[in-house]
């Protein structure tokens, strides 16, 4: 549209013709006529509203309602199709100054001269200053692009009234003013272009208010023309107001203008024909690829279903790279198939749609509907699988660790209490000398704090155990049955030394107190021997970590534990200087060198062998600390290689939907350029594949590592394959959308400022942005492009564009909506009375004619398709066209 520089004055006088001068002053004295200010007021208040309706509004008052500027910025919003600044929400005059300045601005932008027009007039209520200001609205917006021959404005508005009403009787349109008052010439008008609402013959000049307001009524109702005028006024008004009439012919104009020509009947046929060979085509190819696509979910769900442990990690293992080589290699090109399914069943429907044939049904069990629900129960099944495995990997560890750790404890247990049993049942007390006797007792109060000190391990093999079991170890059975054996000789040992005790402690009056360096010995030496052995058993003890500050953390109580060497070591001395002593003592005076401890069955020689094996493992402990340390310093790179990739990765998915989110959004552009946009964002999309195929390579490395977790990075590998999915996903969708958009735009002859008019509508009522509106959004959109919507209307409506019922409208549905209600479409009615053409108005064709008038695929096409004609009429080689053409959109007859 051209922008023309256009300058209004408001004034009372309409003597000039050229009102789009520019005068010289006004005449703020002037008041208007009363006749014309009440036919202005209605007028301009109706015009008002039937576009405010659209954002859901209306003015009463147009003096009043305008005031604050608010409306009056909502009303320039809706007939421009852009949007104005933000308006001040204050309640103020400054605030009201401001809003009218900000919509006279924009009106002062779209090249009108504003003369003698004021906010503070606007905000003041200036009846005279209010109404011209509409005016100059009215004028740019809905009058001045009016163009016919070259004419502009006033001049074109008039020569297409004078020659869509010149054949008209009584009917004579010189201005617009007196050529209107007897309401034939706006009958004419609507005879003219819609000849089935009004029977002009019938009409008298001498009822002008009859026939202004069978105007008036049938413009509102099927005309969706709001009454601007009243027929009283303009009856009884000596000159009725010429912007008035012209505010409300101008609706006619635009409600009128833009009728398409049909196509002829040849190219007719050819389209149909050519679009109905193209759909069987598609149909077939639909059947082919769900029936394989159906099979191959059918055998891949049993599969990702089976969740029957095995009970090696190896086992597990090769379960886990089998559910890889599925996500790999199987599934993606499966997903490929769906979504070109889905595309090739939409392109379909909507073909279909367009050319007016009935929709597709699959076969049963093969619809959209149907492979979206074995879709969701593969992933339903798939879902977890992969986690499924890694915790069943990670049980078996655990239980290989604990098995191991229960193994070791027990084993040295036993060892310990092999022939205590024995040894507690002893009677050798009675024959015994008293010194004798005291050294058993002294020997038996050492056992005891060795029992005691045994207690803990006794309790961890009971603790090990259980957890044995609550993870469902496969060899349970025994280890109960180990565990079991230990506990009741563990029972079986505590009442033996009770029982023990006591009957040396009955003996020991009777015996003499014992040499207190044995006892010094024993009582040093038990507890030193068992430090040593939980040193050794700590020393050996295995480890399972999956971080470095774990390790870490062992290394760091192994340290602990070096630290204390020289205090053992020190102790150790010690007891072997106690031995020492005794021997001197022996020495000295004449004992036996071959005494033994009665105390005690620890040797030094026992206590020097075990400080030896200690010092050994010592440092083989360091190396396997070590060891592992490195090894998780590896894992940590893995982690941290992955992070980097995956959070570059995740955000760079997250952005290209935006940008196809925001492509689709955008209605300052043609079909076209969103075409090449999006296609351009398809191969960028496709060219970053290979990042996608070396982050899974780096999870693979993670996984074959056997690595859990990843504090680097919120991502998955889960979470990019399900981004990278939704990503090809959507962006085929969303061009398979444009290009039915564009499909169906070139079909019905819209153009693309309709197309742009439907985004807008659309995504002004979409309230969540989400690229669909609810039902009472969808209603609201309908009221606001003008459909008077009851109950019943709206329910068969909903019943066109939401057949499923979801209860959500999709901009394709709206898009077919609207384009079957603005569009003109082929009908069997149209396809019958092509064939009439061709045939020259026989009941039947032949197939010369059809050869002679058609392409020779169609021709061919027609031929065998077509039935023979049975009429009374019928010759030699006659086909039935009429029956070939209502089989076309699956009707029984015309």
């Amino acid at each position: 549209m051209t922008q023309i520089e256009t300058t209004v004055e408001y004034s009372n006088g309409y003597e000039e013709d050229e009102y789009m001068l520019q005068e010289d002053e006004w005449d703020r004295d002037l008041l208007l006529d009363p006749a014309w200010e009440k036919q202005q007021r209605k007028t301009f208040t109706a015009w008002c509203n039937s576009h405010l309706r659209k954002a859901g509004t209306q003015i009463e008052n147009i003096e009043d309602d305008f005031r604050n500027g608010l409306k009056l910025m909502l009303l320039l919003e809706v007939i421009s199709g852009e949007r104005l600044p933000k308006p001040d929400r204050g309640k103020m005059r400054f605030h009201k100054i401001a809003n009218v300045n900000k919509a006279l601005d924009f009106i002062t932008s779209k090249g009108v001269k504003l003369v003698s027009i004021g906010a503070e007039e606007i905000v003041d209520g200036n009846v005279k200053m209010t109404l011209g200001m509409i005016w100059t609205i009215i004028l740019r917006f809905a009058i001045q692009d009016i163009s016919v021959e070259e004419t502009s404005a006033k001049e074109g508005l008039l020569l297409w009234c004078q020659r869509k009403t010149a054949p008209y009787r009584n009917v004579n349109v010189q201005n617009f003013h007196l050529s209107w008052k007897d309401g034939l010439a706006f009958c004419a008008l609507i005879h003219r272009h819609r000849p089935d609402l009004i029977d002009y013959a019938k009409l008298n000049k001498d009822d002008p208010l009859g026939n202004l307001n069978l105007a008036l009524d049938i413009a509102e109702k099927h005309l969706d023309i709001p009454k601007m005028l009243d027929a009283e006024d303009i009856v009884n008004t000596p000159k009725p107001d010429e912007r008035a009439i012209m505010t409300y012919v101008s609706c006619f104009y635009h409600a009128f203008a833009g009728a398409e020509q049909a196509e002829t009947a040849a190219n007719r046929i050819c389209k149909v024909l050519g679009v109905n060979q193209e759909n069987e085509k598609m149909m077939e190819e639909y059947e082919k690829l769900a029936s394989e696509l159906l099979e191959w979910i059918r055998r891949t769900t049993p599969w990702l279903e089976n969740r029957a442990p095995e009970k090696t990690i190896s086992e597990m293992q090769q379960k886990l790279e089998d559910f890889r080589d599925y996500r790999r290699q199987h599934k993606p090109p499966k997903v490929q198939e769906k979504c070109q399914l889905e595309i090739n069943f939409n392109t379909l429907q909507t073909k279909l749609r367009i050319s007016n044939r009935p929709n597709f049904m699959p076969s049963e069990g093969k619809m959209v509907s149907d492979i979206a629900s074995a879709w969701k129960g593969l992933e339903q099944a798939e879902k977890g699988y992969e986690e499924w495995l890694l915790t069943e990997i990670r049980r078996l560890q655990r239980l290989d660790h604990l098995a191991e750790k229960f193994r070791q404890k027990a084993s040295a247990h036993e060892t310990w209490t092999a022939g205590k049993d024995e040894l507690l049942s002893l009677k050798d007390f009675e024959s015994a000398s008293l010194f004798e006797v005291r050294a058993l007792l002294r020997k038996h109060e050492a056992f005891e704090s060795d029992l005691a000190a045994h207690q803990d391990r006794v309790e961890q093999i009971a603790a090990i155990a259980q957890e044995l079991n609550e993870l469902d170890f496969h060899d349970a059975a025994t280890v109960n049955e180990r565990c079991q054996k230990i506990c009741d000789l563990w029972d079986q040992l505590g009442t033996l030394t009770q029982k023990r005790r006591d009957a040396l402690e009955r003996t020991e009056k009777l015996l003499e107190t014992i040499d207190q360096l044995f006892l010094e010995f024993a009582k040093r030496a038990a507890p030193f021997n068992n430090w040593m052995e939980g040193a050794m058993e700590d020393l050996q003890d295995m480890f399972i970590v999956h971080t470095v500050e774990e390790v870490q953390s062992l290394v760091l109580a192994h340290e602990q534990f070096k630290a204390t060497l020289p205090e053992a070591d020190s102790e150790r001395q010690a007891i072997l200087g106690i031995q020492a002593e005794v021997q001197k003592i022996a020495q000295s005076y004449g004992i036996s060198p071959d005494l033994n401890n009665p105390y005690s069955t620890i040797s030094t020689d026992q206590l020097s062998a075990k400080w030896d094996q200690v010092k050994q493992l010592v440092p083989q402990r360091d190396s396997s600390l070590q060891e592992e340390l490195a090894l998780q310093q590896s894992h940590e790179r893995l982690r941290r290689q992955f992070a980097a990739q995956a959070n570059l990765i995740g955000p760079w998915i997250q952005t290209r939907m935006e940008e196809i989110g925001h492509s689709t959004m955008e209605v300052s552009e043609t079909l076209e350029d969103q075409m090449t946009q999006l296609k351009q964002l398809e191969h960028v999309i496709v060219n970053y594949k290979p990042n996608i195929d070396t982050l899974e390579g780096d999870h693979q490395l993670i996984q074959e590592s056997l690595i859990f977790d990843n504090k680097h990075t919120n991502y998955t590998m889960e979470h990019i394959r399900v981004g990278w999915e939704l990503l090809l996903t959507t962006i085929a969708r969303t061009i398979n959308e444009i290009e039915t958009q564009i499909l169906t735009r070139d079909a019905k002859g819209i153009s693309q400022e309709q197309m742009n008019e439907f985004r807008s509508s659309f995504n002004h009522f979409d309230r969540k942005k989400n690229g669909a509106m609810e039902a009472d959004d969808f209603r609201a959109c309908l009221i606001s492009m003008g459909y008077d919507l009851g109950e019943a209307e709206f329910a068969r409506i909903m019943l066109l564009v939401d057949a499923s019922g979801t209860g959500v409208v999709s901009f394709q549905s709206f898009i077919d909506f609207m384009t079957r209600e603005t569009a003109d479409t082929d009908t069997a009615e149209q396809v019958v009375a092509s064939f009439r053409i061709l045939a020259t108005d026989k009941p039947y064709i032949l197939v010369e004619e059809l050869q002679r008038e058609l392409p020779a695929e169609q021709a061919e096409y027609c031929i065998s398709r077509m039935p023979p004609y049975t009429g009374p009429d019928a010759v030699e080689g006659a086909l039935d066209y009429t029956s070939f053409s209502t089989a076309l959109y699956g009707e029984s007859d015309l």
